[in-house]
C-alpha cells in the first residue's frame, strides 16, 4: 500500500513550510515515527516523522515551500526492510557517485576562463573594463550570465593574490520571518527606547551565599533571569500600560504576566514564552528558563511555546554586549534589554567606589506607553534588582528561595 505523507499544521494560522533539510534519501526505507525531515515554518524549525514503515520517495526539494495538508512524500508500506544496515540501493549509489565525479571535474574544468559567456555579460565586463577570466560564472558548465557580470566587482587597488570568493545561499523561512517581523516593528510602532544602570552587588551577594545550596536543594542554577523576570512582573503590576497591547483602534490590558525570553536557537532566534510568571518563584523561572532554552538549543520548541507573550526579556549580556537598543517583539509593547555586567567607578554616599555595574534598555511603543510610563517601570526593575530582599523576597530570603 502506498501511503501519502501530507504536511501537518504546525500552528494556527500557518498555511505553508518550507523543507529545511531532508534527513533520509529517496528509496530509503525508514522506519515508522523516524524523522525524515526538518521543515521551517515562520514560527519554528521542525522535525517531519514518518507516519509508517517503508520506502519512501520523495516528492518534494530542499528549499520548496508546501502548503499544509500537500503531498511531500510517499511511503510503500509493503517495501521489505533491507538487510543489515545498508540499502538496497547502496551499490548503486556508489558506482553512480564515482562516475558523477568524473563528470564533474570535466565540468570543473569547463569555466568561463575557456571564453563561455553570454553577449550581455561580455559587453556588461567590457564597461567595467574587467576581464573575463577574473569572472566565474553560475551558468550551465561555468558559462557567465548576465547576472554574474552585473554583481562582478572591478578589483580596486593592487591585487594581494589573497581570496576573494564570495557565497550565496537561501535565508531559511524562519529567518526570513524574523527579519519582516524586526522591519514590520520598526515601521509600524513609535518606537523609543530609554536606558537606565543597575547596581549589581546586592545581587552577587545573595548569589554567592545561597546559590550551591538552592542548586543542591532544586537542581537548577540561582540566575540573574530570576531576579530580573520577578523584577519585570512587578514592575508591570505598577505599569500596567507596559502590558498591554495595541489592536486597531483598541487597547488590550493584561491581569497576567506572559514572560518571551529571547533565547539563540540552532536556527537564530527563538523567543519562548514563560506562563503566568506572577504565579512563579524564583525556583519556577529558573527551572522553566532552563527547560526552554533547552528546547530551544535541541530544535525541540513548539509554535505554541512561543505565541502569546506579552512582554520580553533580551539577554545580549551573554555575548558580551555593553548596550543595545532592542527591537519590540509585535505585538508586544515593551522589551527589556538585559548587558554585560563591568567593574565600574560609582559615586556612593560621597565617595567613588568600584561596583558591578549593567546597563539596562526598554524599548517601548510611545503610541500607548507614555514617558512618564517608560521611565517609572524602568526605575521599578532598577530598584528591585538594586533591593531584592525587601522588593522581591519580602524580606525572607530562605522562603523566596525555598530552602
Amino acid at each position: 500500500m502506498i501511503l501519502e505523507m501530507k504536511v501537518p499544521s504546525p500552528g494556527e494560522s500557518i498555511t505553508e513550510v518550507e523543507i529545511a533539510t531532508w534527513l533520509v534519501e529517496d528509496g530509503d526505507y525508514v522506519e515508522k515515527d523516524q524523522a525524515i525531515a526538518e521543515v521551517d515554518s515562520d514560527k519554528a524549525t521542525l522535525e517531519l516523522p514518518a507516519e509508517v514503515s517503508g520506502i519512501i520517495t520523495l516528492k518534494a526539494e530542499e528549499g520548496d515551500a508546501v502548503a499544509v495538508g500537500a503531498v511531500v512524500c510517499l511511503i510503500d508500506t509493503d517495501g521489505e526492510k533491507p538487510e543489515g544496515n545498508e540499502s538496497p540501493k547502496a551499490e548503486e549509489k556508489v558506482e553512480a557517485t564515482s562516475v558523477d565525479t568524473s563528470k564533474v571535474t570535466a565540468t570543473e574544468a569547463k569555466t568561463y576562463a575557456t571564453g563561455s559567456a553570454s553577449p550581455a555579460a561580455k559587453k556588461i565586463l567590457a564597461e567595467k573594463g574587467m576581464d573575463v577570466s577574473s569572472v566565474s560564472g553560475t551558468g550551465k558548465d561555468g558559462r557567465i550570465t548576465k547576472d554574474d557580470a552585473v554583481n562582478a566587482v572591478p578589483s580596486m587597488g593592487t591585487p594581494t593574490g589573497g581570496s576573494r570568493g564570495t557565497s550565496r545561499s537561501k535565508m531559511s523561512m524562519l529567518r526570513r520571518k524574523v527579519a519582516e517581523r524586526l522591519v514590520e516593528a520598526k515601521n509600524t510602532t513609535a518606537m523609543l527606547t530609554t536606558f537606565n544602570e543597575v547596581d549589581m552587588s546586592p545581587i552577587f551577594a545573595l548569589r554567592s551565599e545561597y546559590k550551591e545550596t538552592f542548586k543542591t536543594k532544586h537542581g537548577v542554577g540561582l540566575g540573574f533571569m530570576s531576579f530580573f523576570t520577578l523584577a519585570v512582573v512587578r514592575a508591570l503590576k505598577m505599569y500596567p500600560a507596559v502590558n498591554s497591547m495595541i489592536d486597531g483602534k483598541e487597547m488590550i490590558s493584561y491581569d497576567f504576566c506572559d514572560i518571551s525570553i529571547a533565547v539563540s536557537g540552532p536556527k537564530g532566534l527563538m523567543v519562548p514564552v514563560m506562563r503566568n510568571v506572577e504565579n512563579l518563584s524564583f525556583r519556577g523561572v529558573e527551572s522553566e528558563v532552563k527547560r526552554l532554552a533547552i528546547r530551544a538549543r535541541d530544535g525541540q520548541i513548539t509554535v505554541d511555546e512561543m505565541t502569546g507573550g506579552t512582554f520580553t526579556i533580551s539577554n545580549g549580556g551573554v555575548f558580551g554586549s555593553m548596550l543595545s537598543t532592542p527591537i519590540i517583539n509585535p505585538p508586544q509593547s515593551g522589551i527589556l534589554g538585559m548587558h554585560n555586567i563591568v567593574e565600574r567607578p560609582v559615586a556612593i554616599d560621597g565617595k567613588v567606589e568600584i561596583r558591578p555595574i549593567m546597563y539596562v534598555a526598554l524599548s517601548y511603543d510611545h503610541r500607548i506607553i507614555d514617558g512618564k510610563e517608560s521611565v517609572g517601570f524602568l526605575v521599578a526593575v532598577k530598584e528591585a534588582l538594586e533591593n531584592p530582599v525587601e522588593l522581591l523576597m519580602n524580606n525572607d530570603i530562605k522562603k523566596a528561595l525555598e530552602l
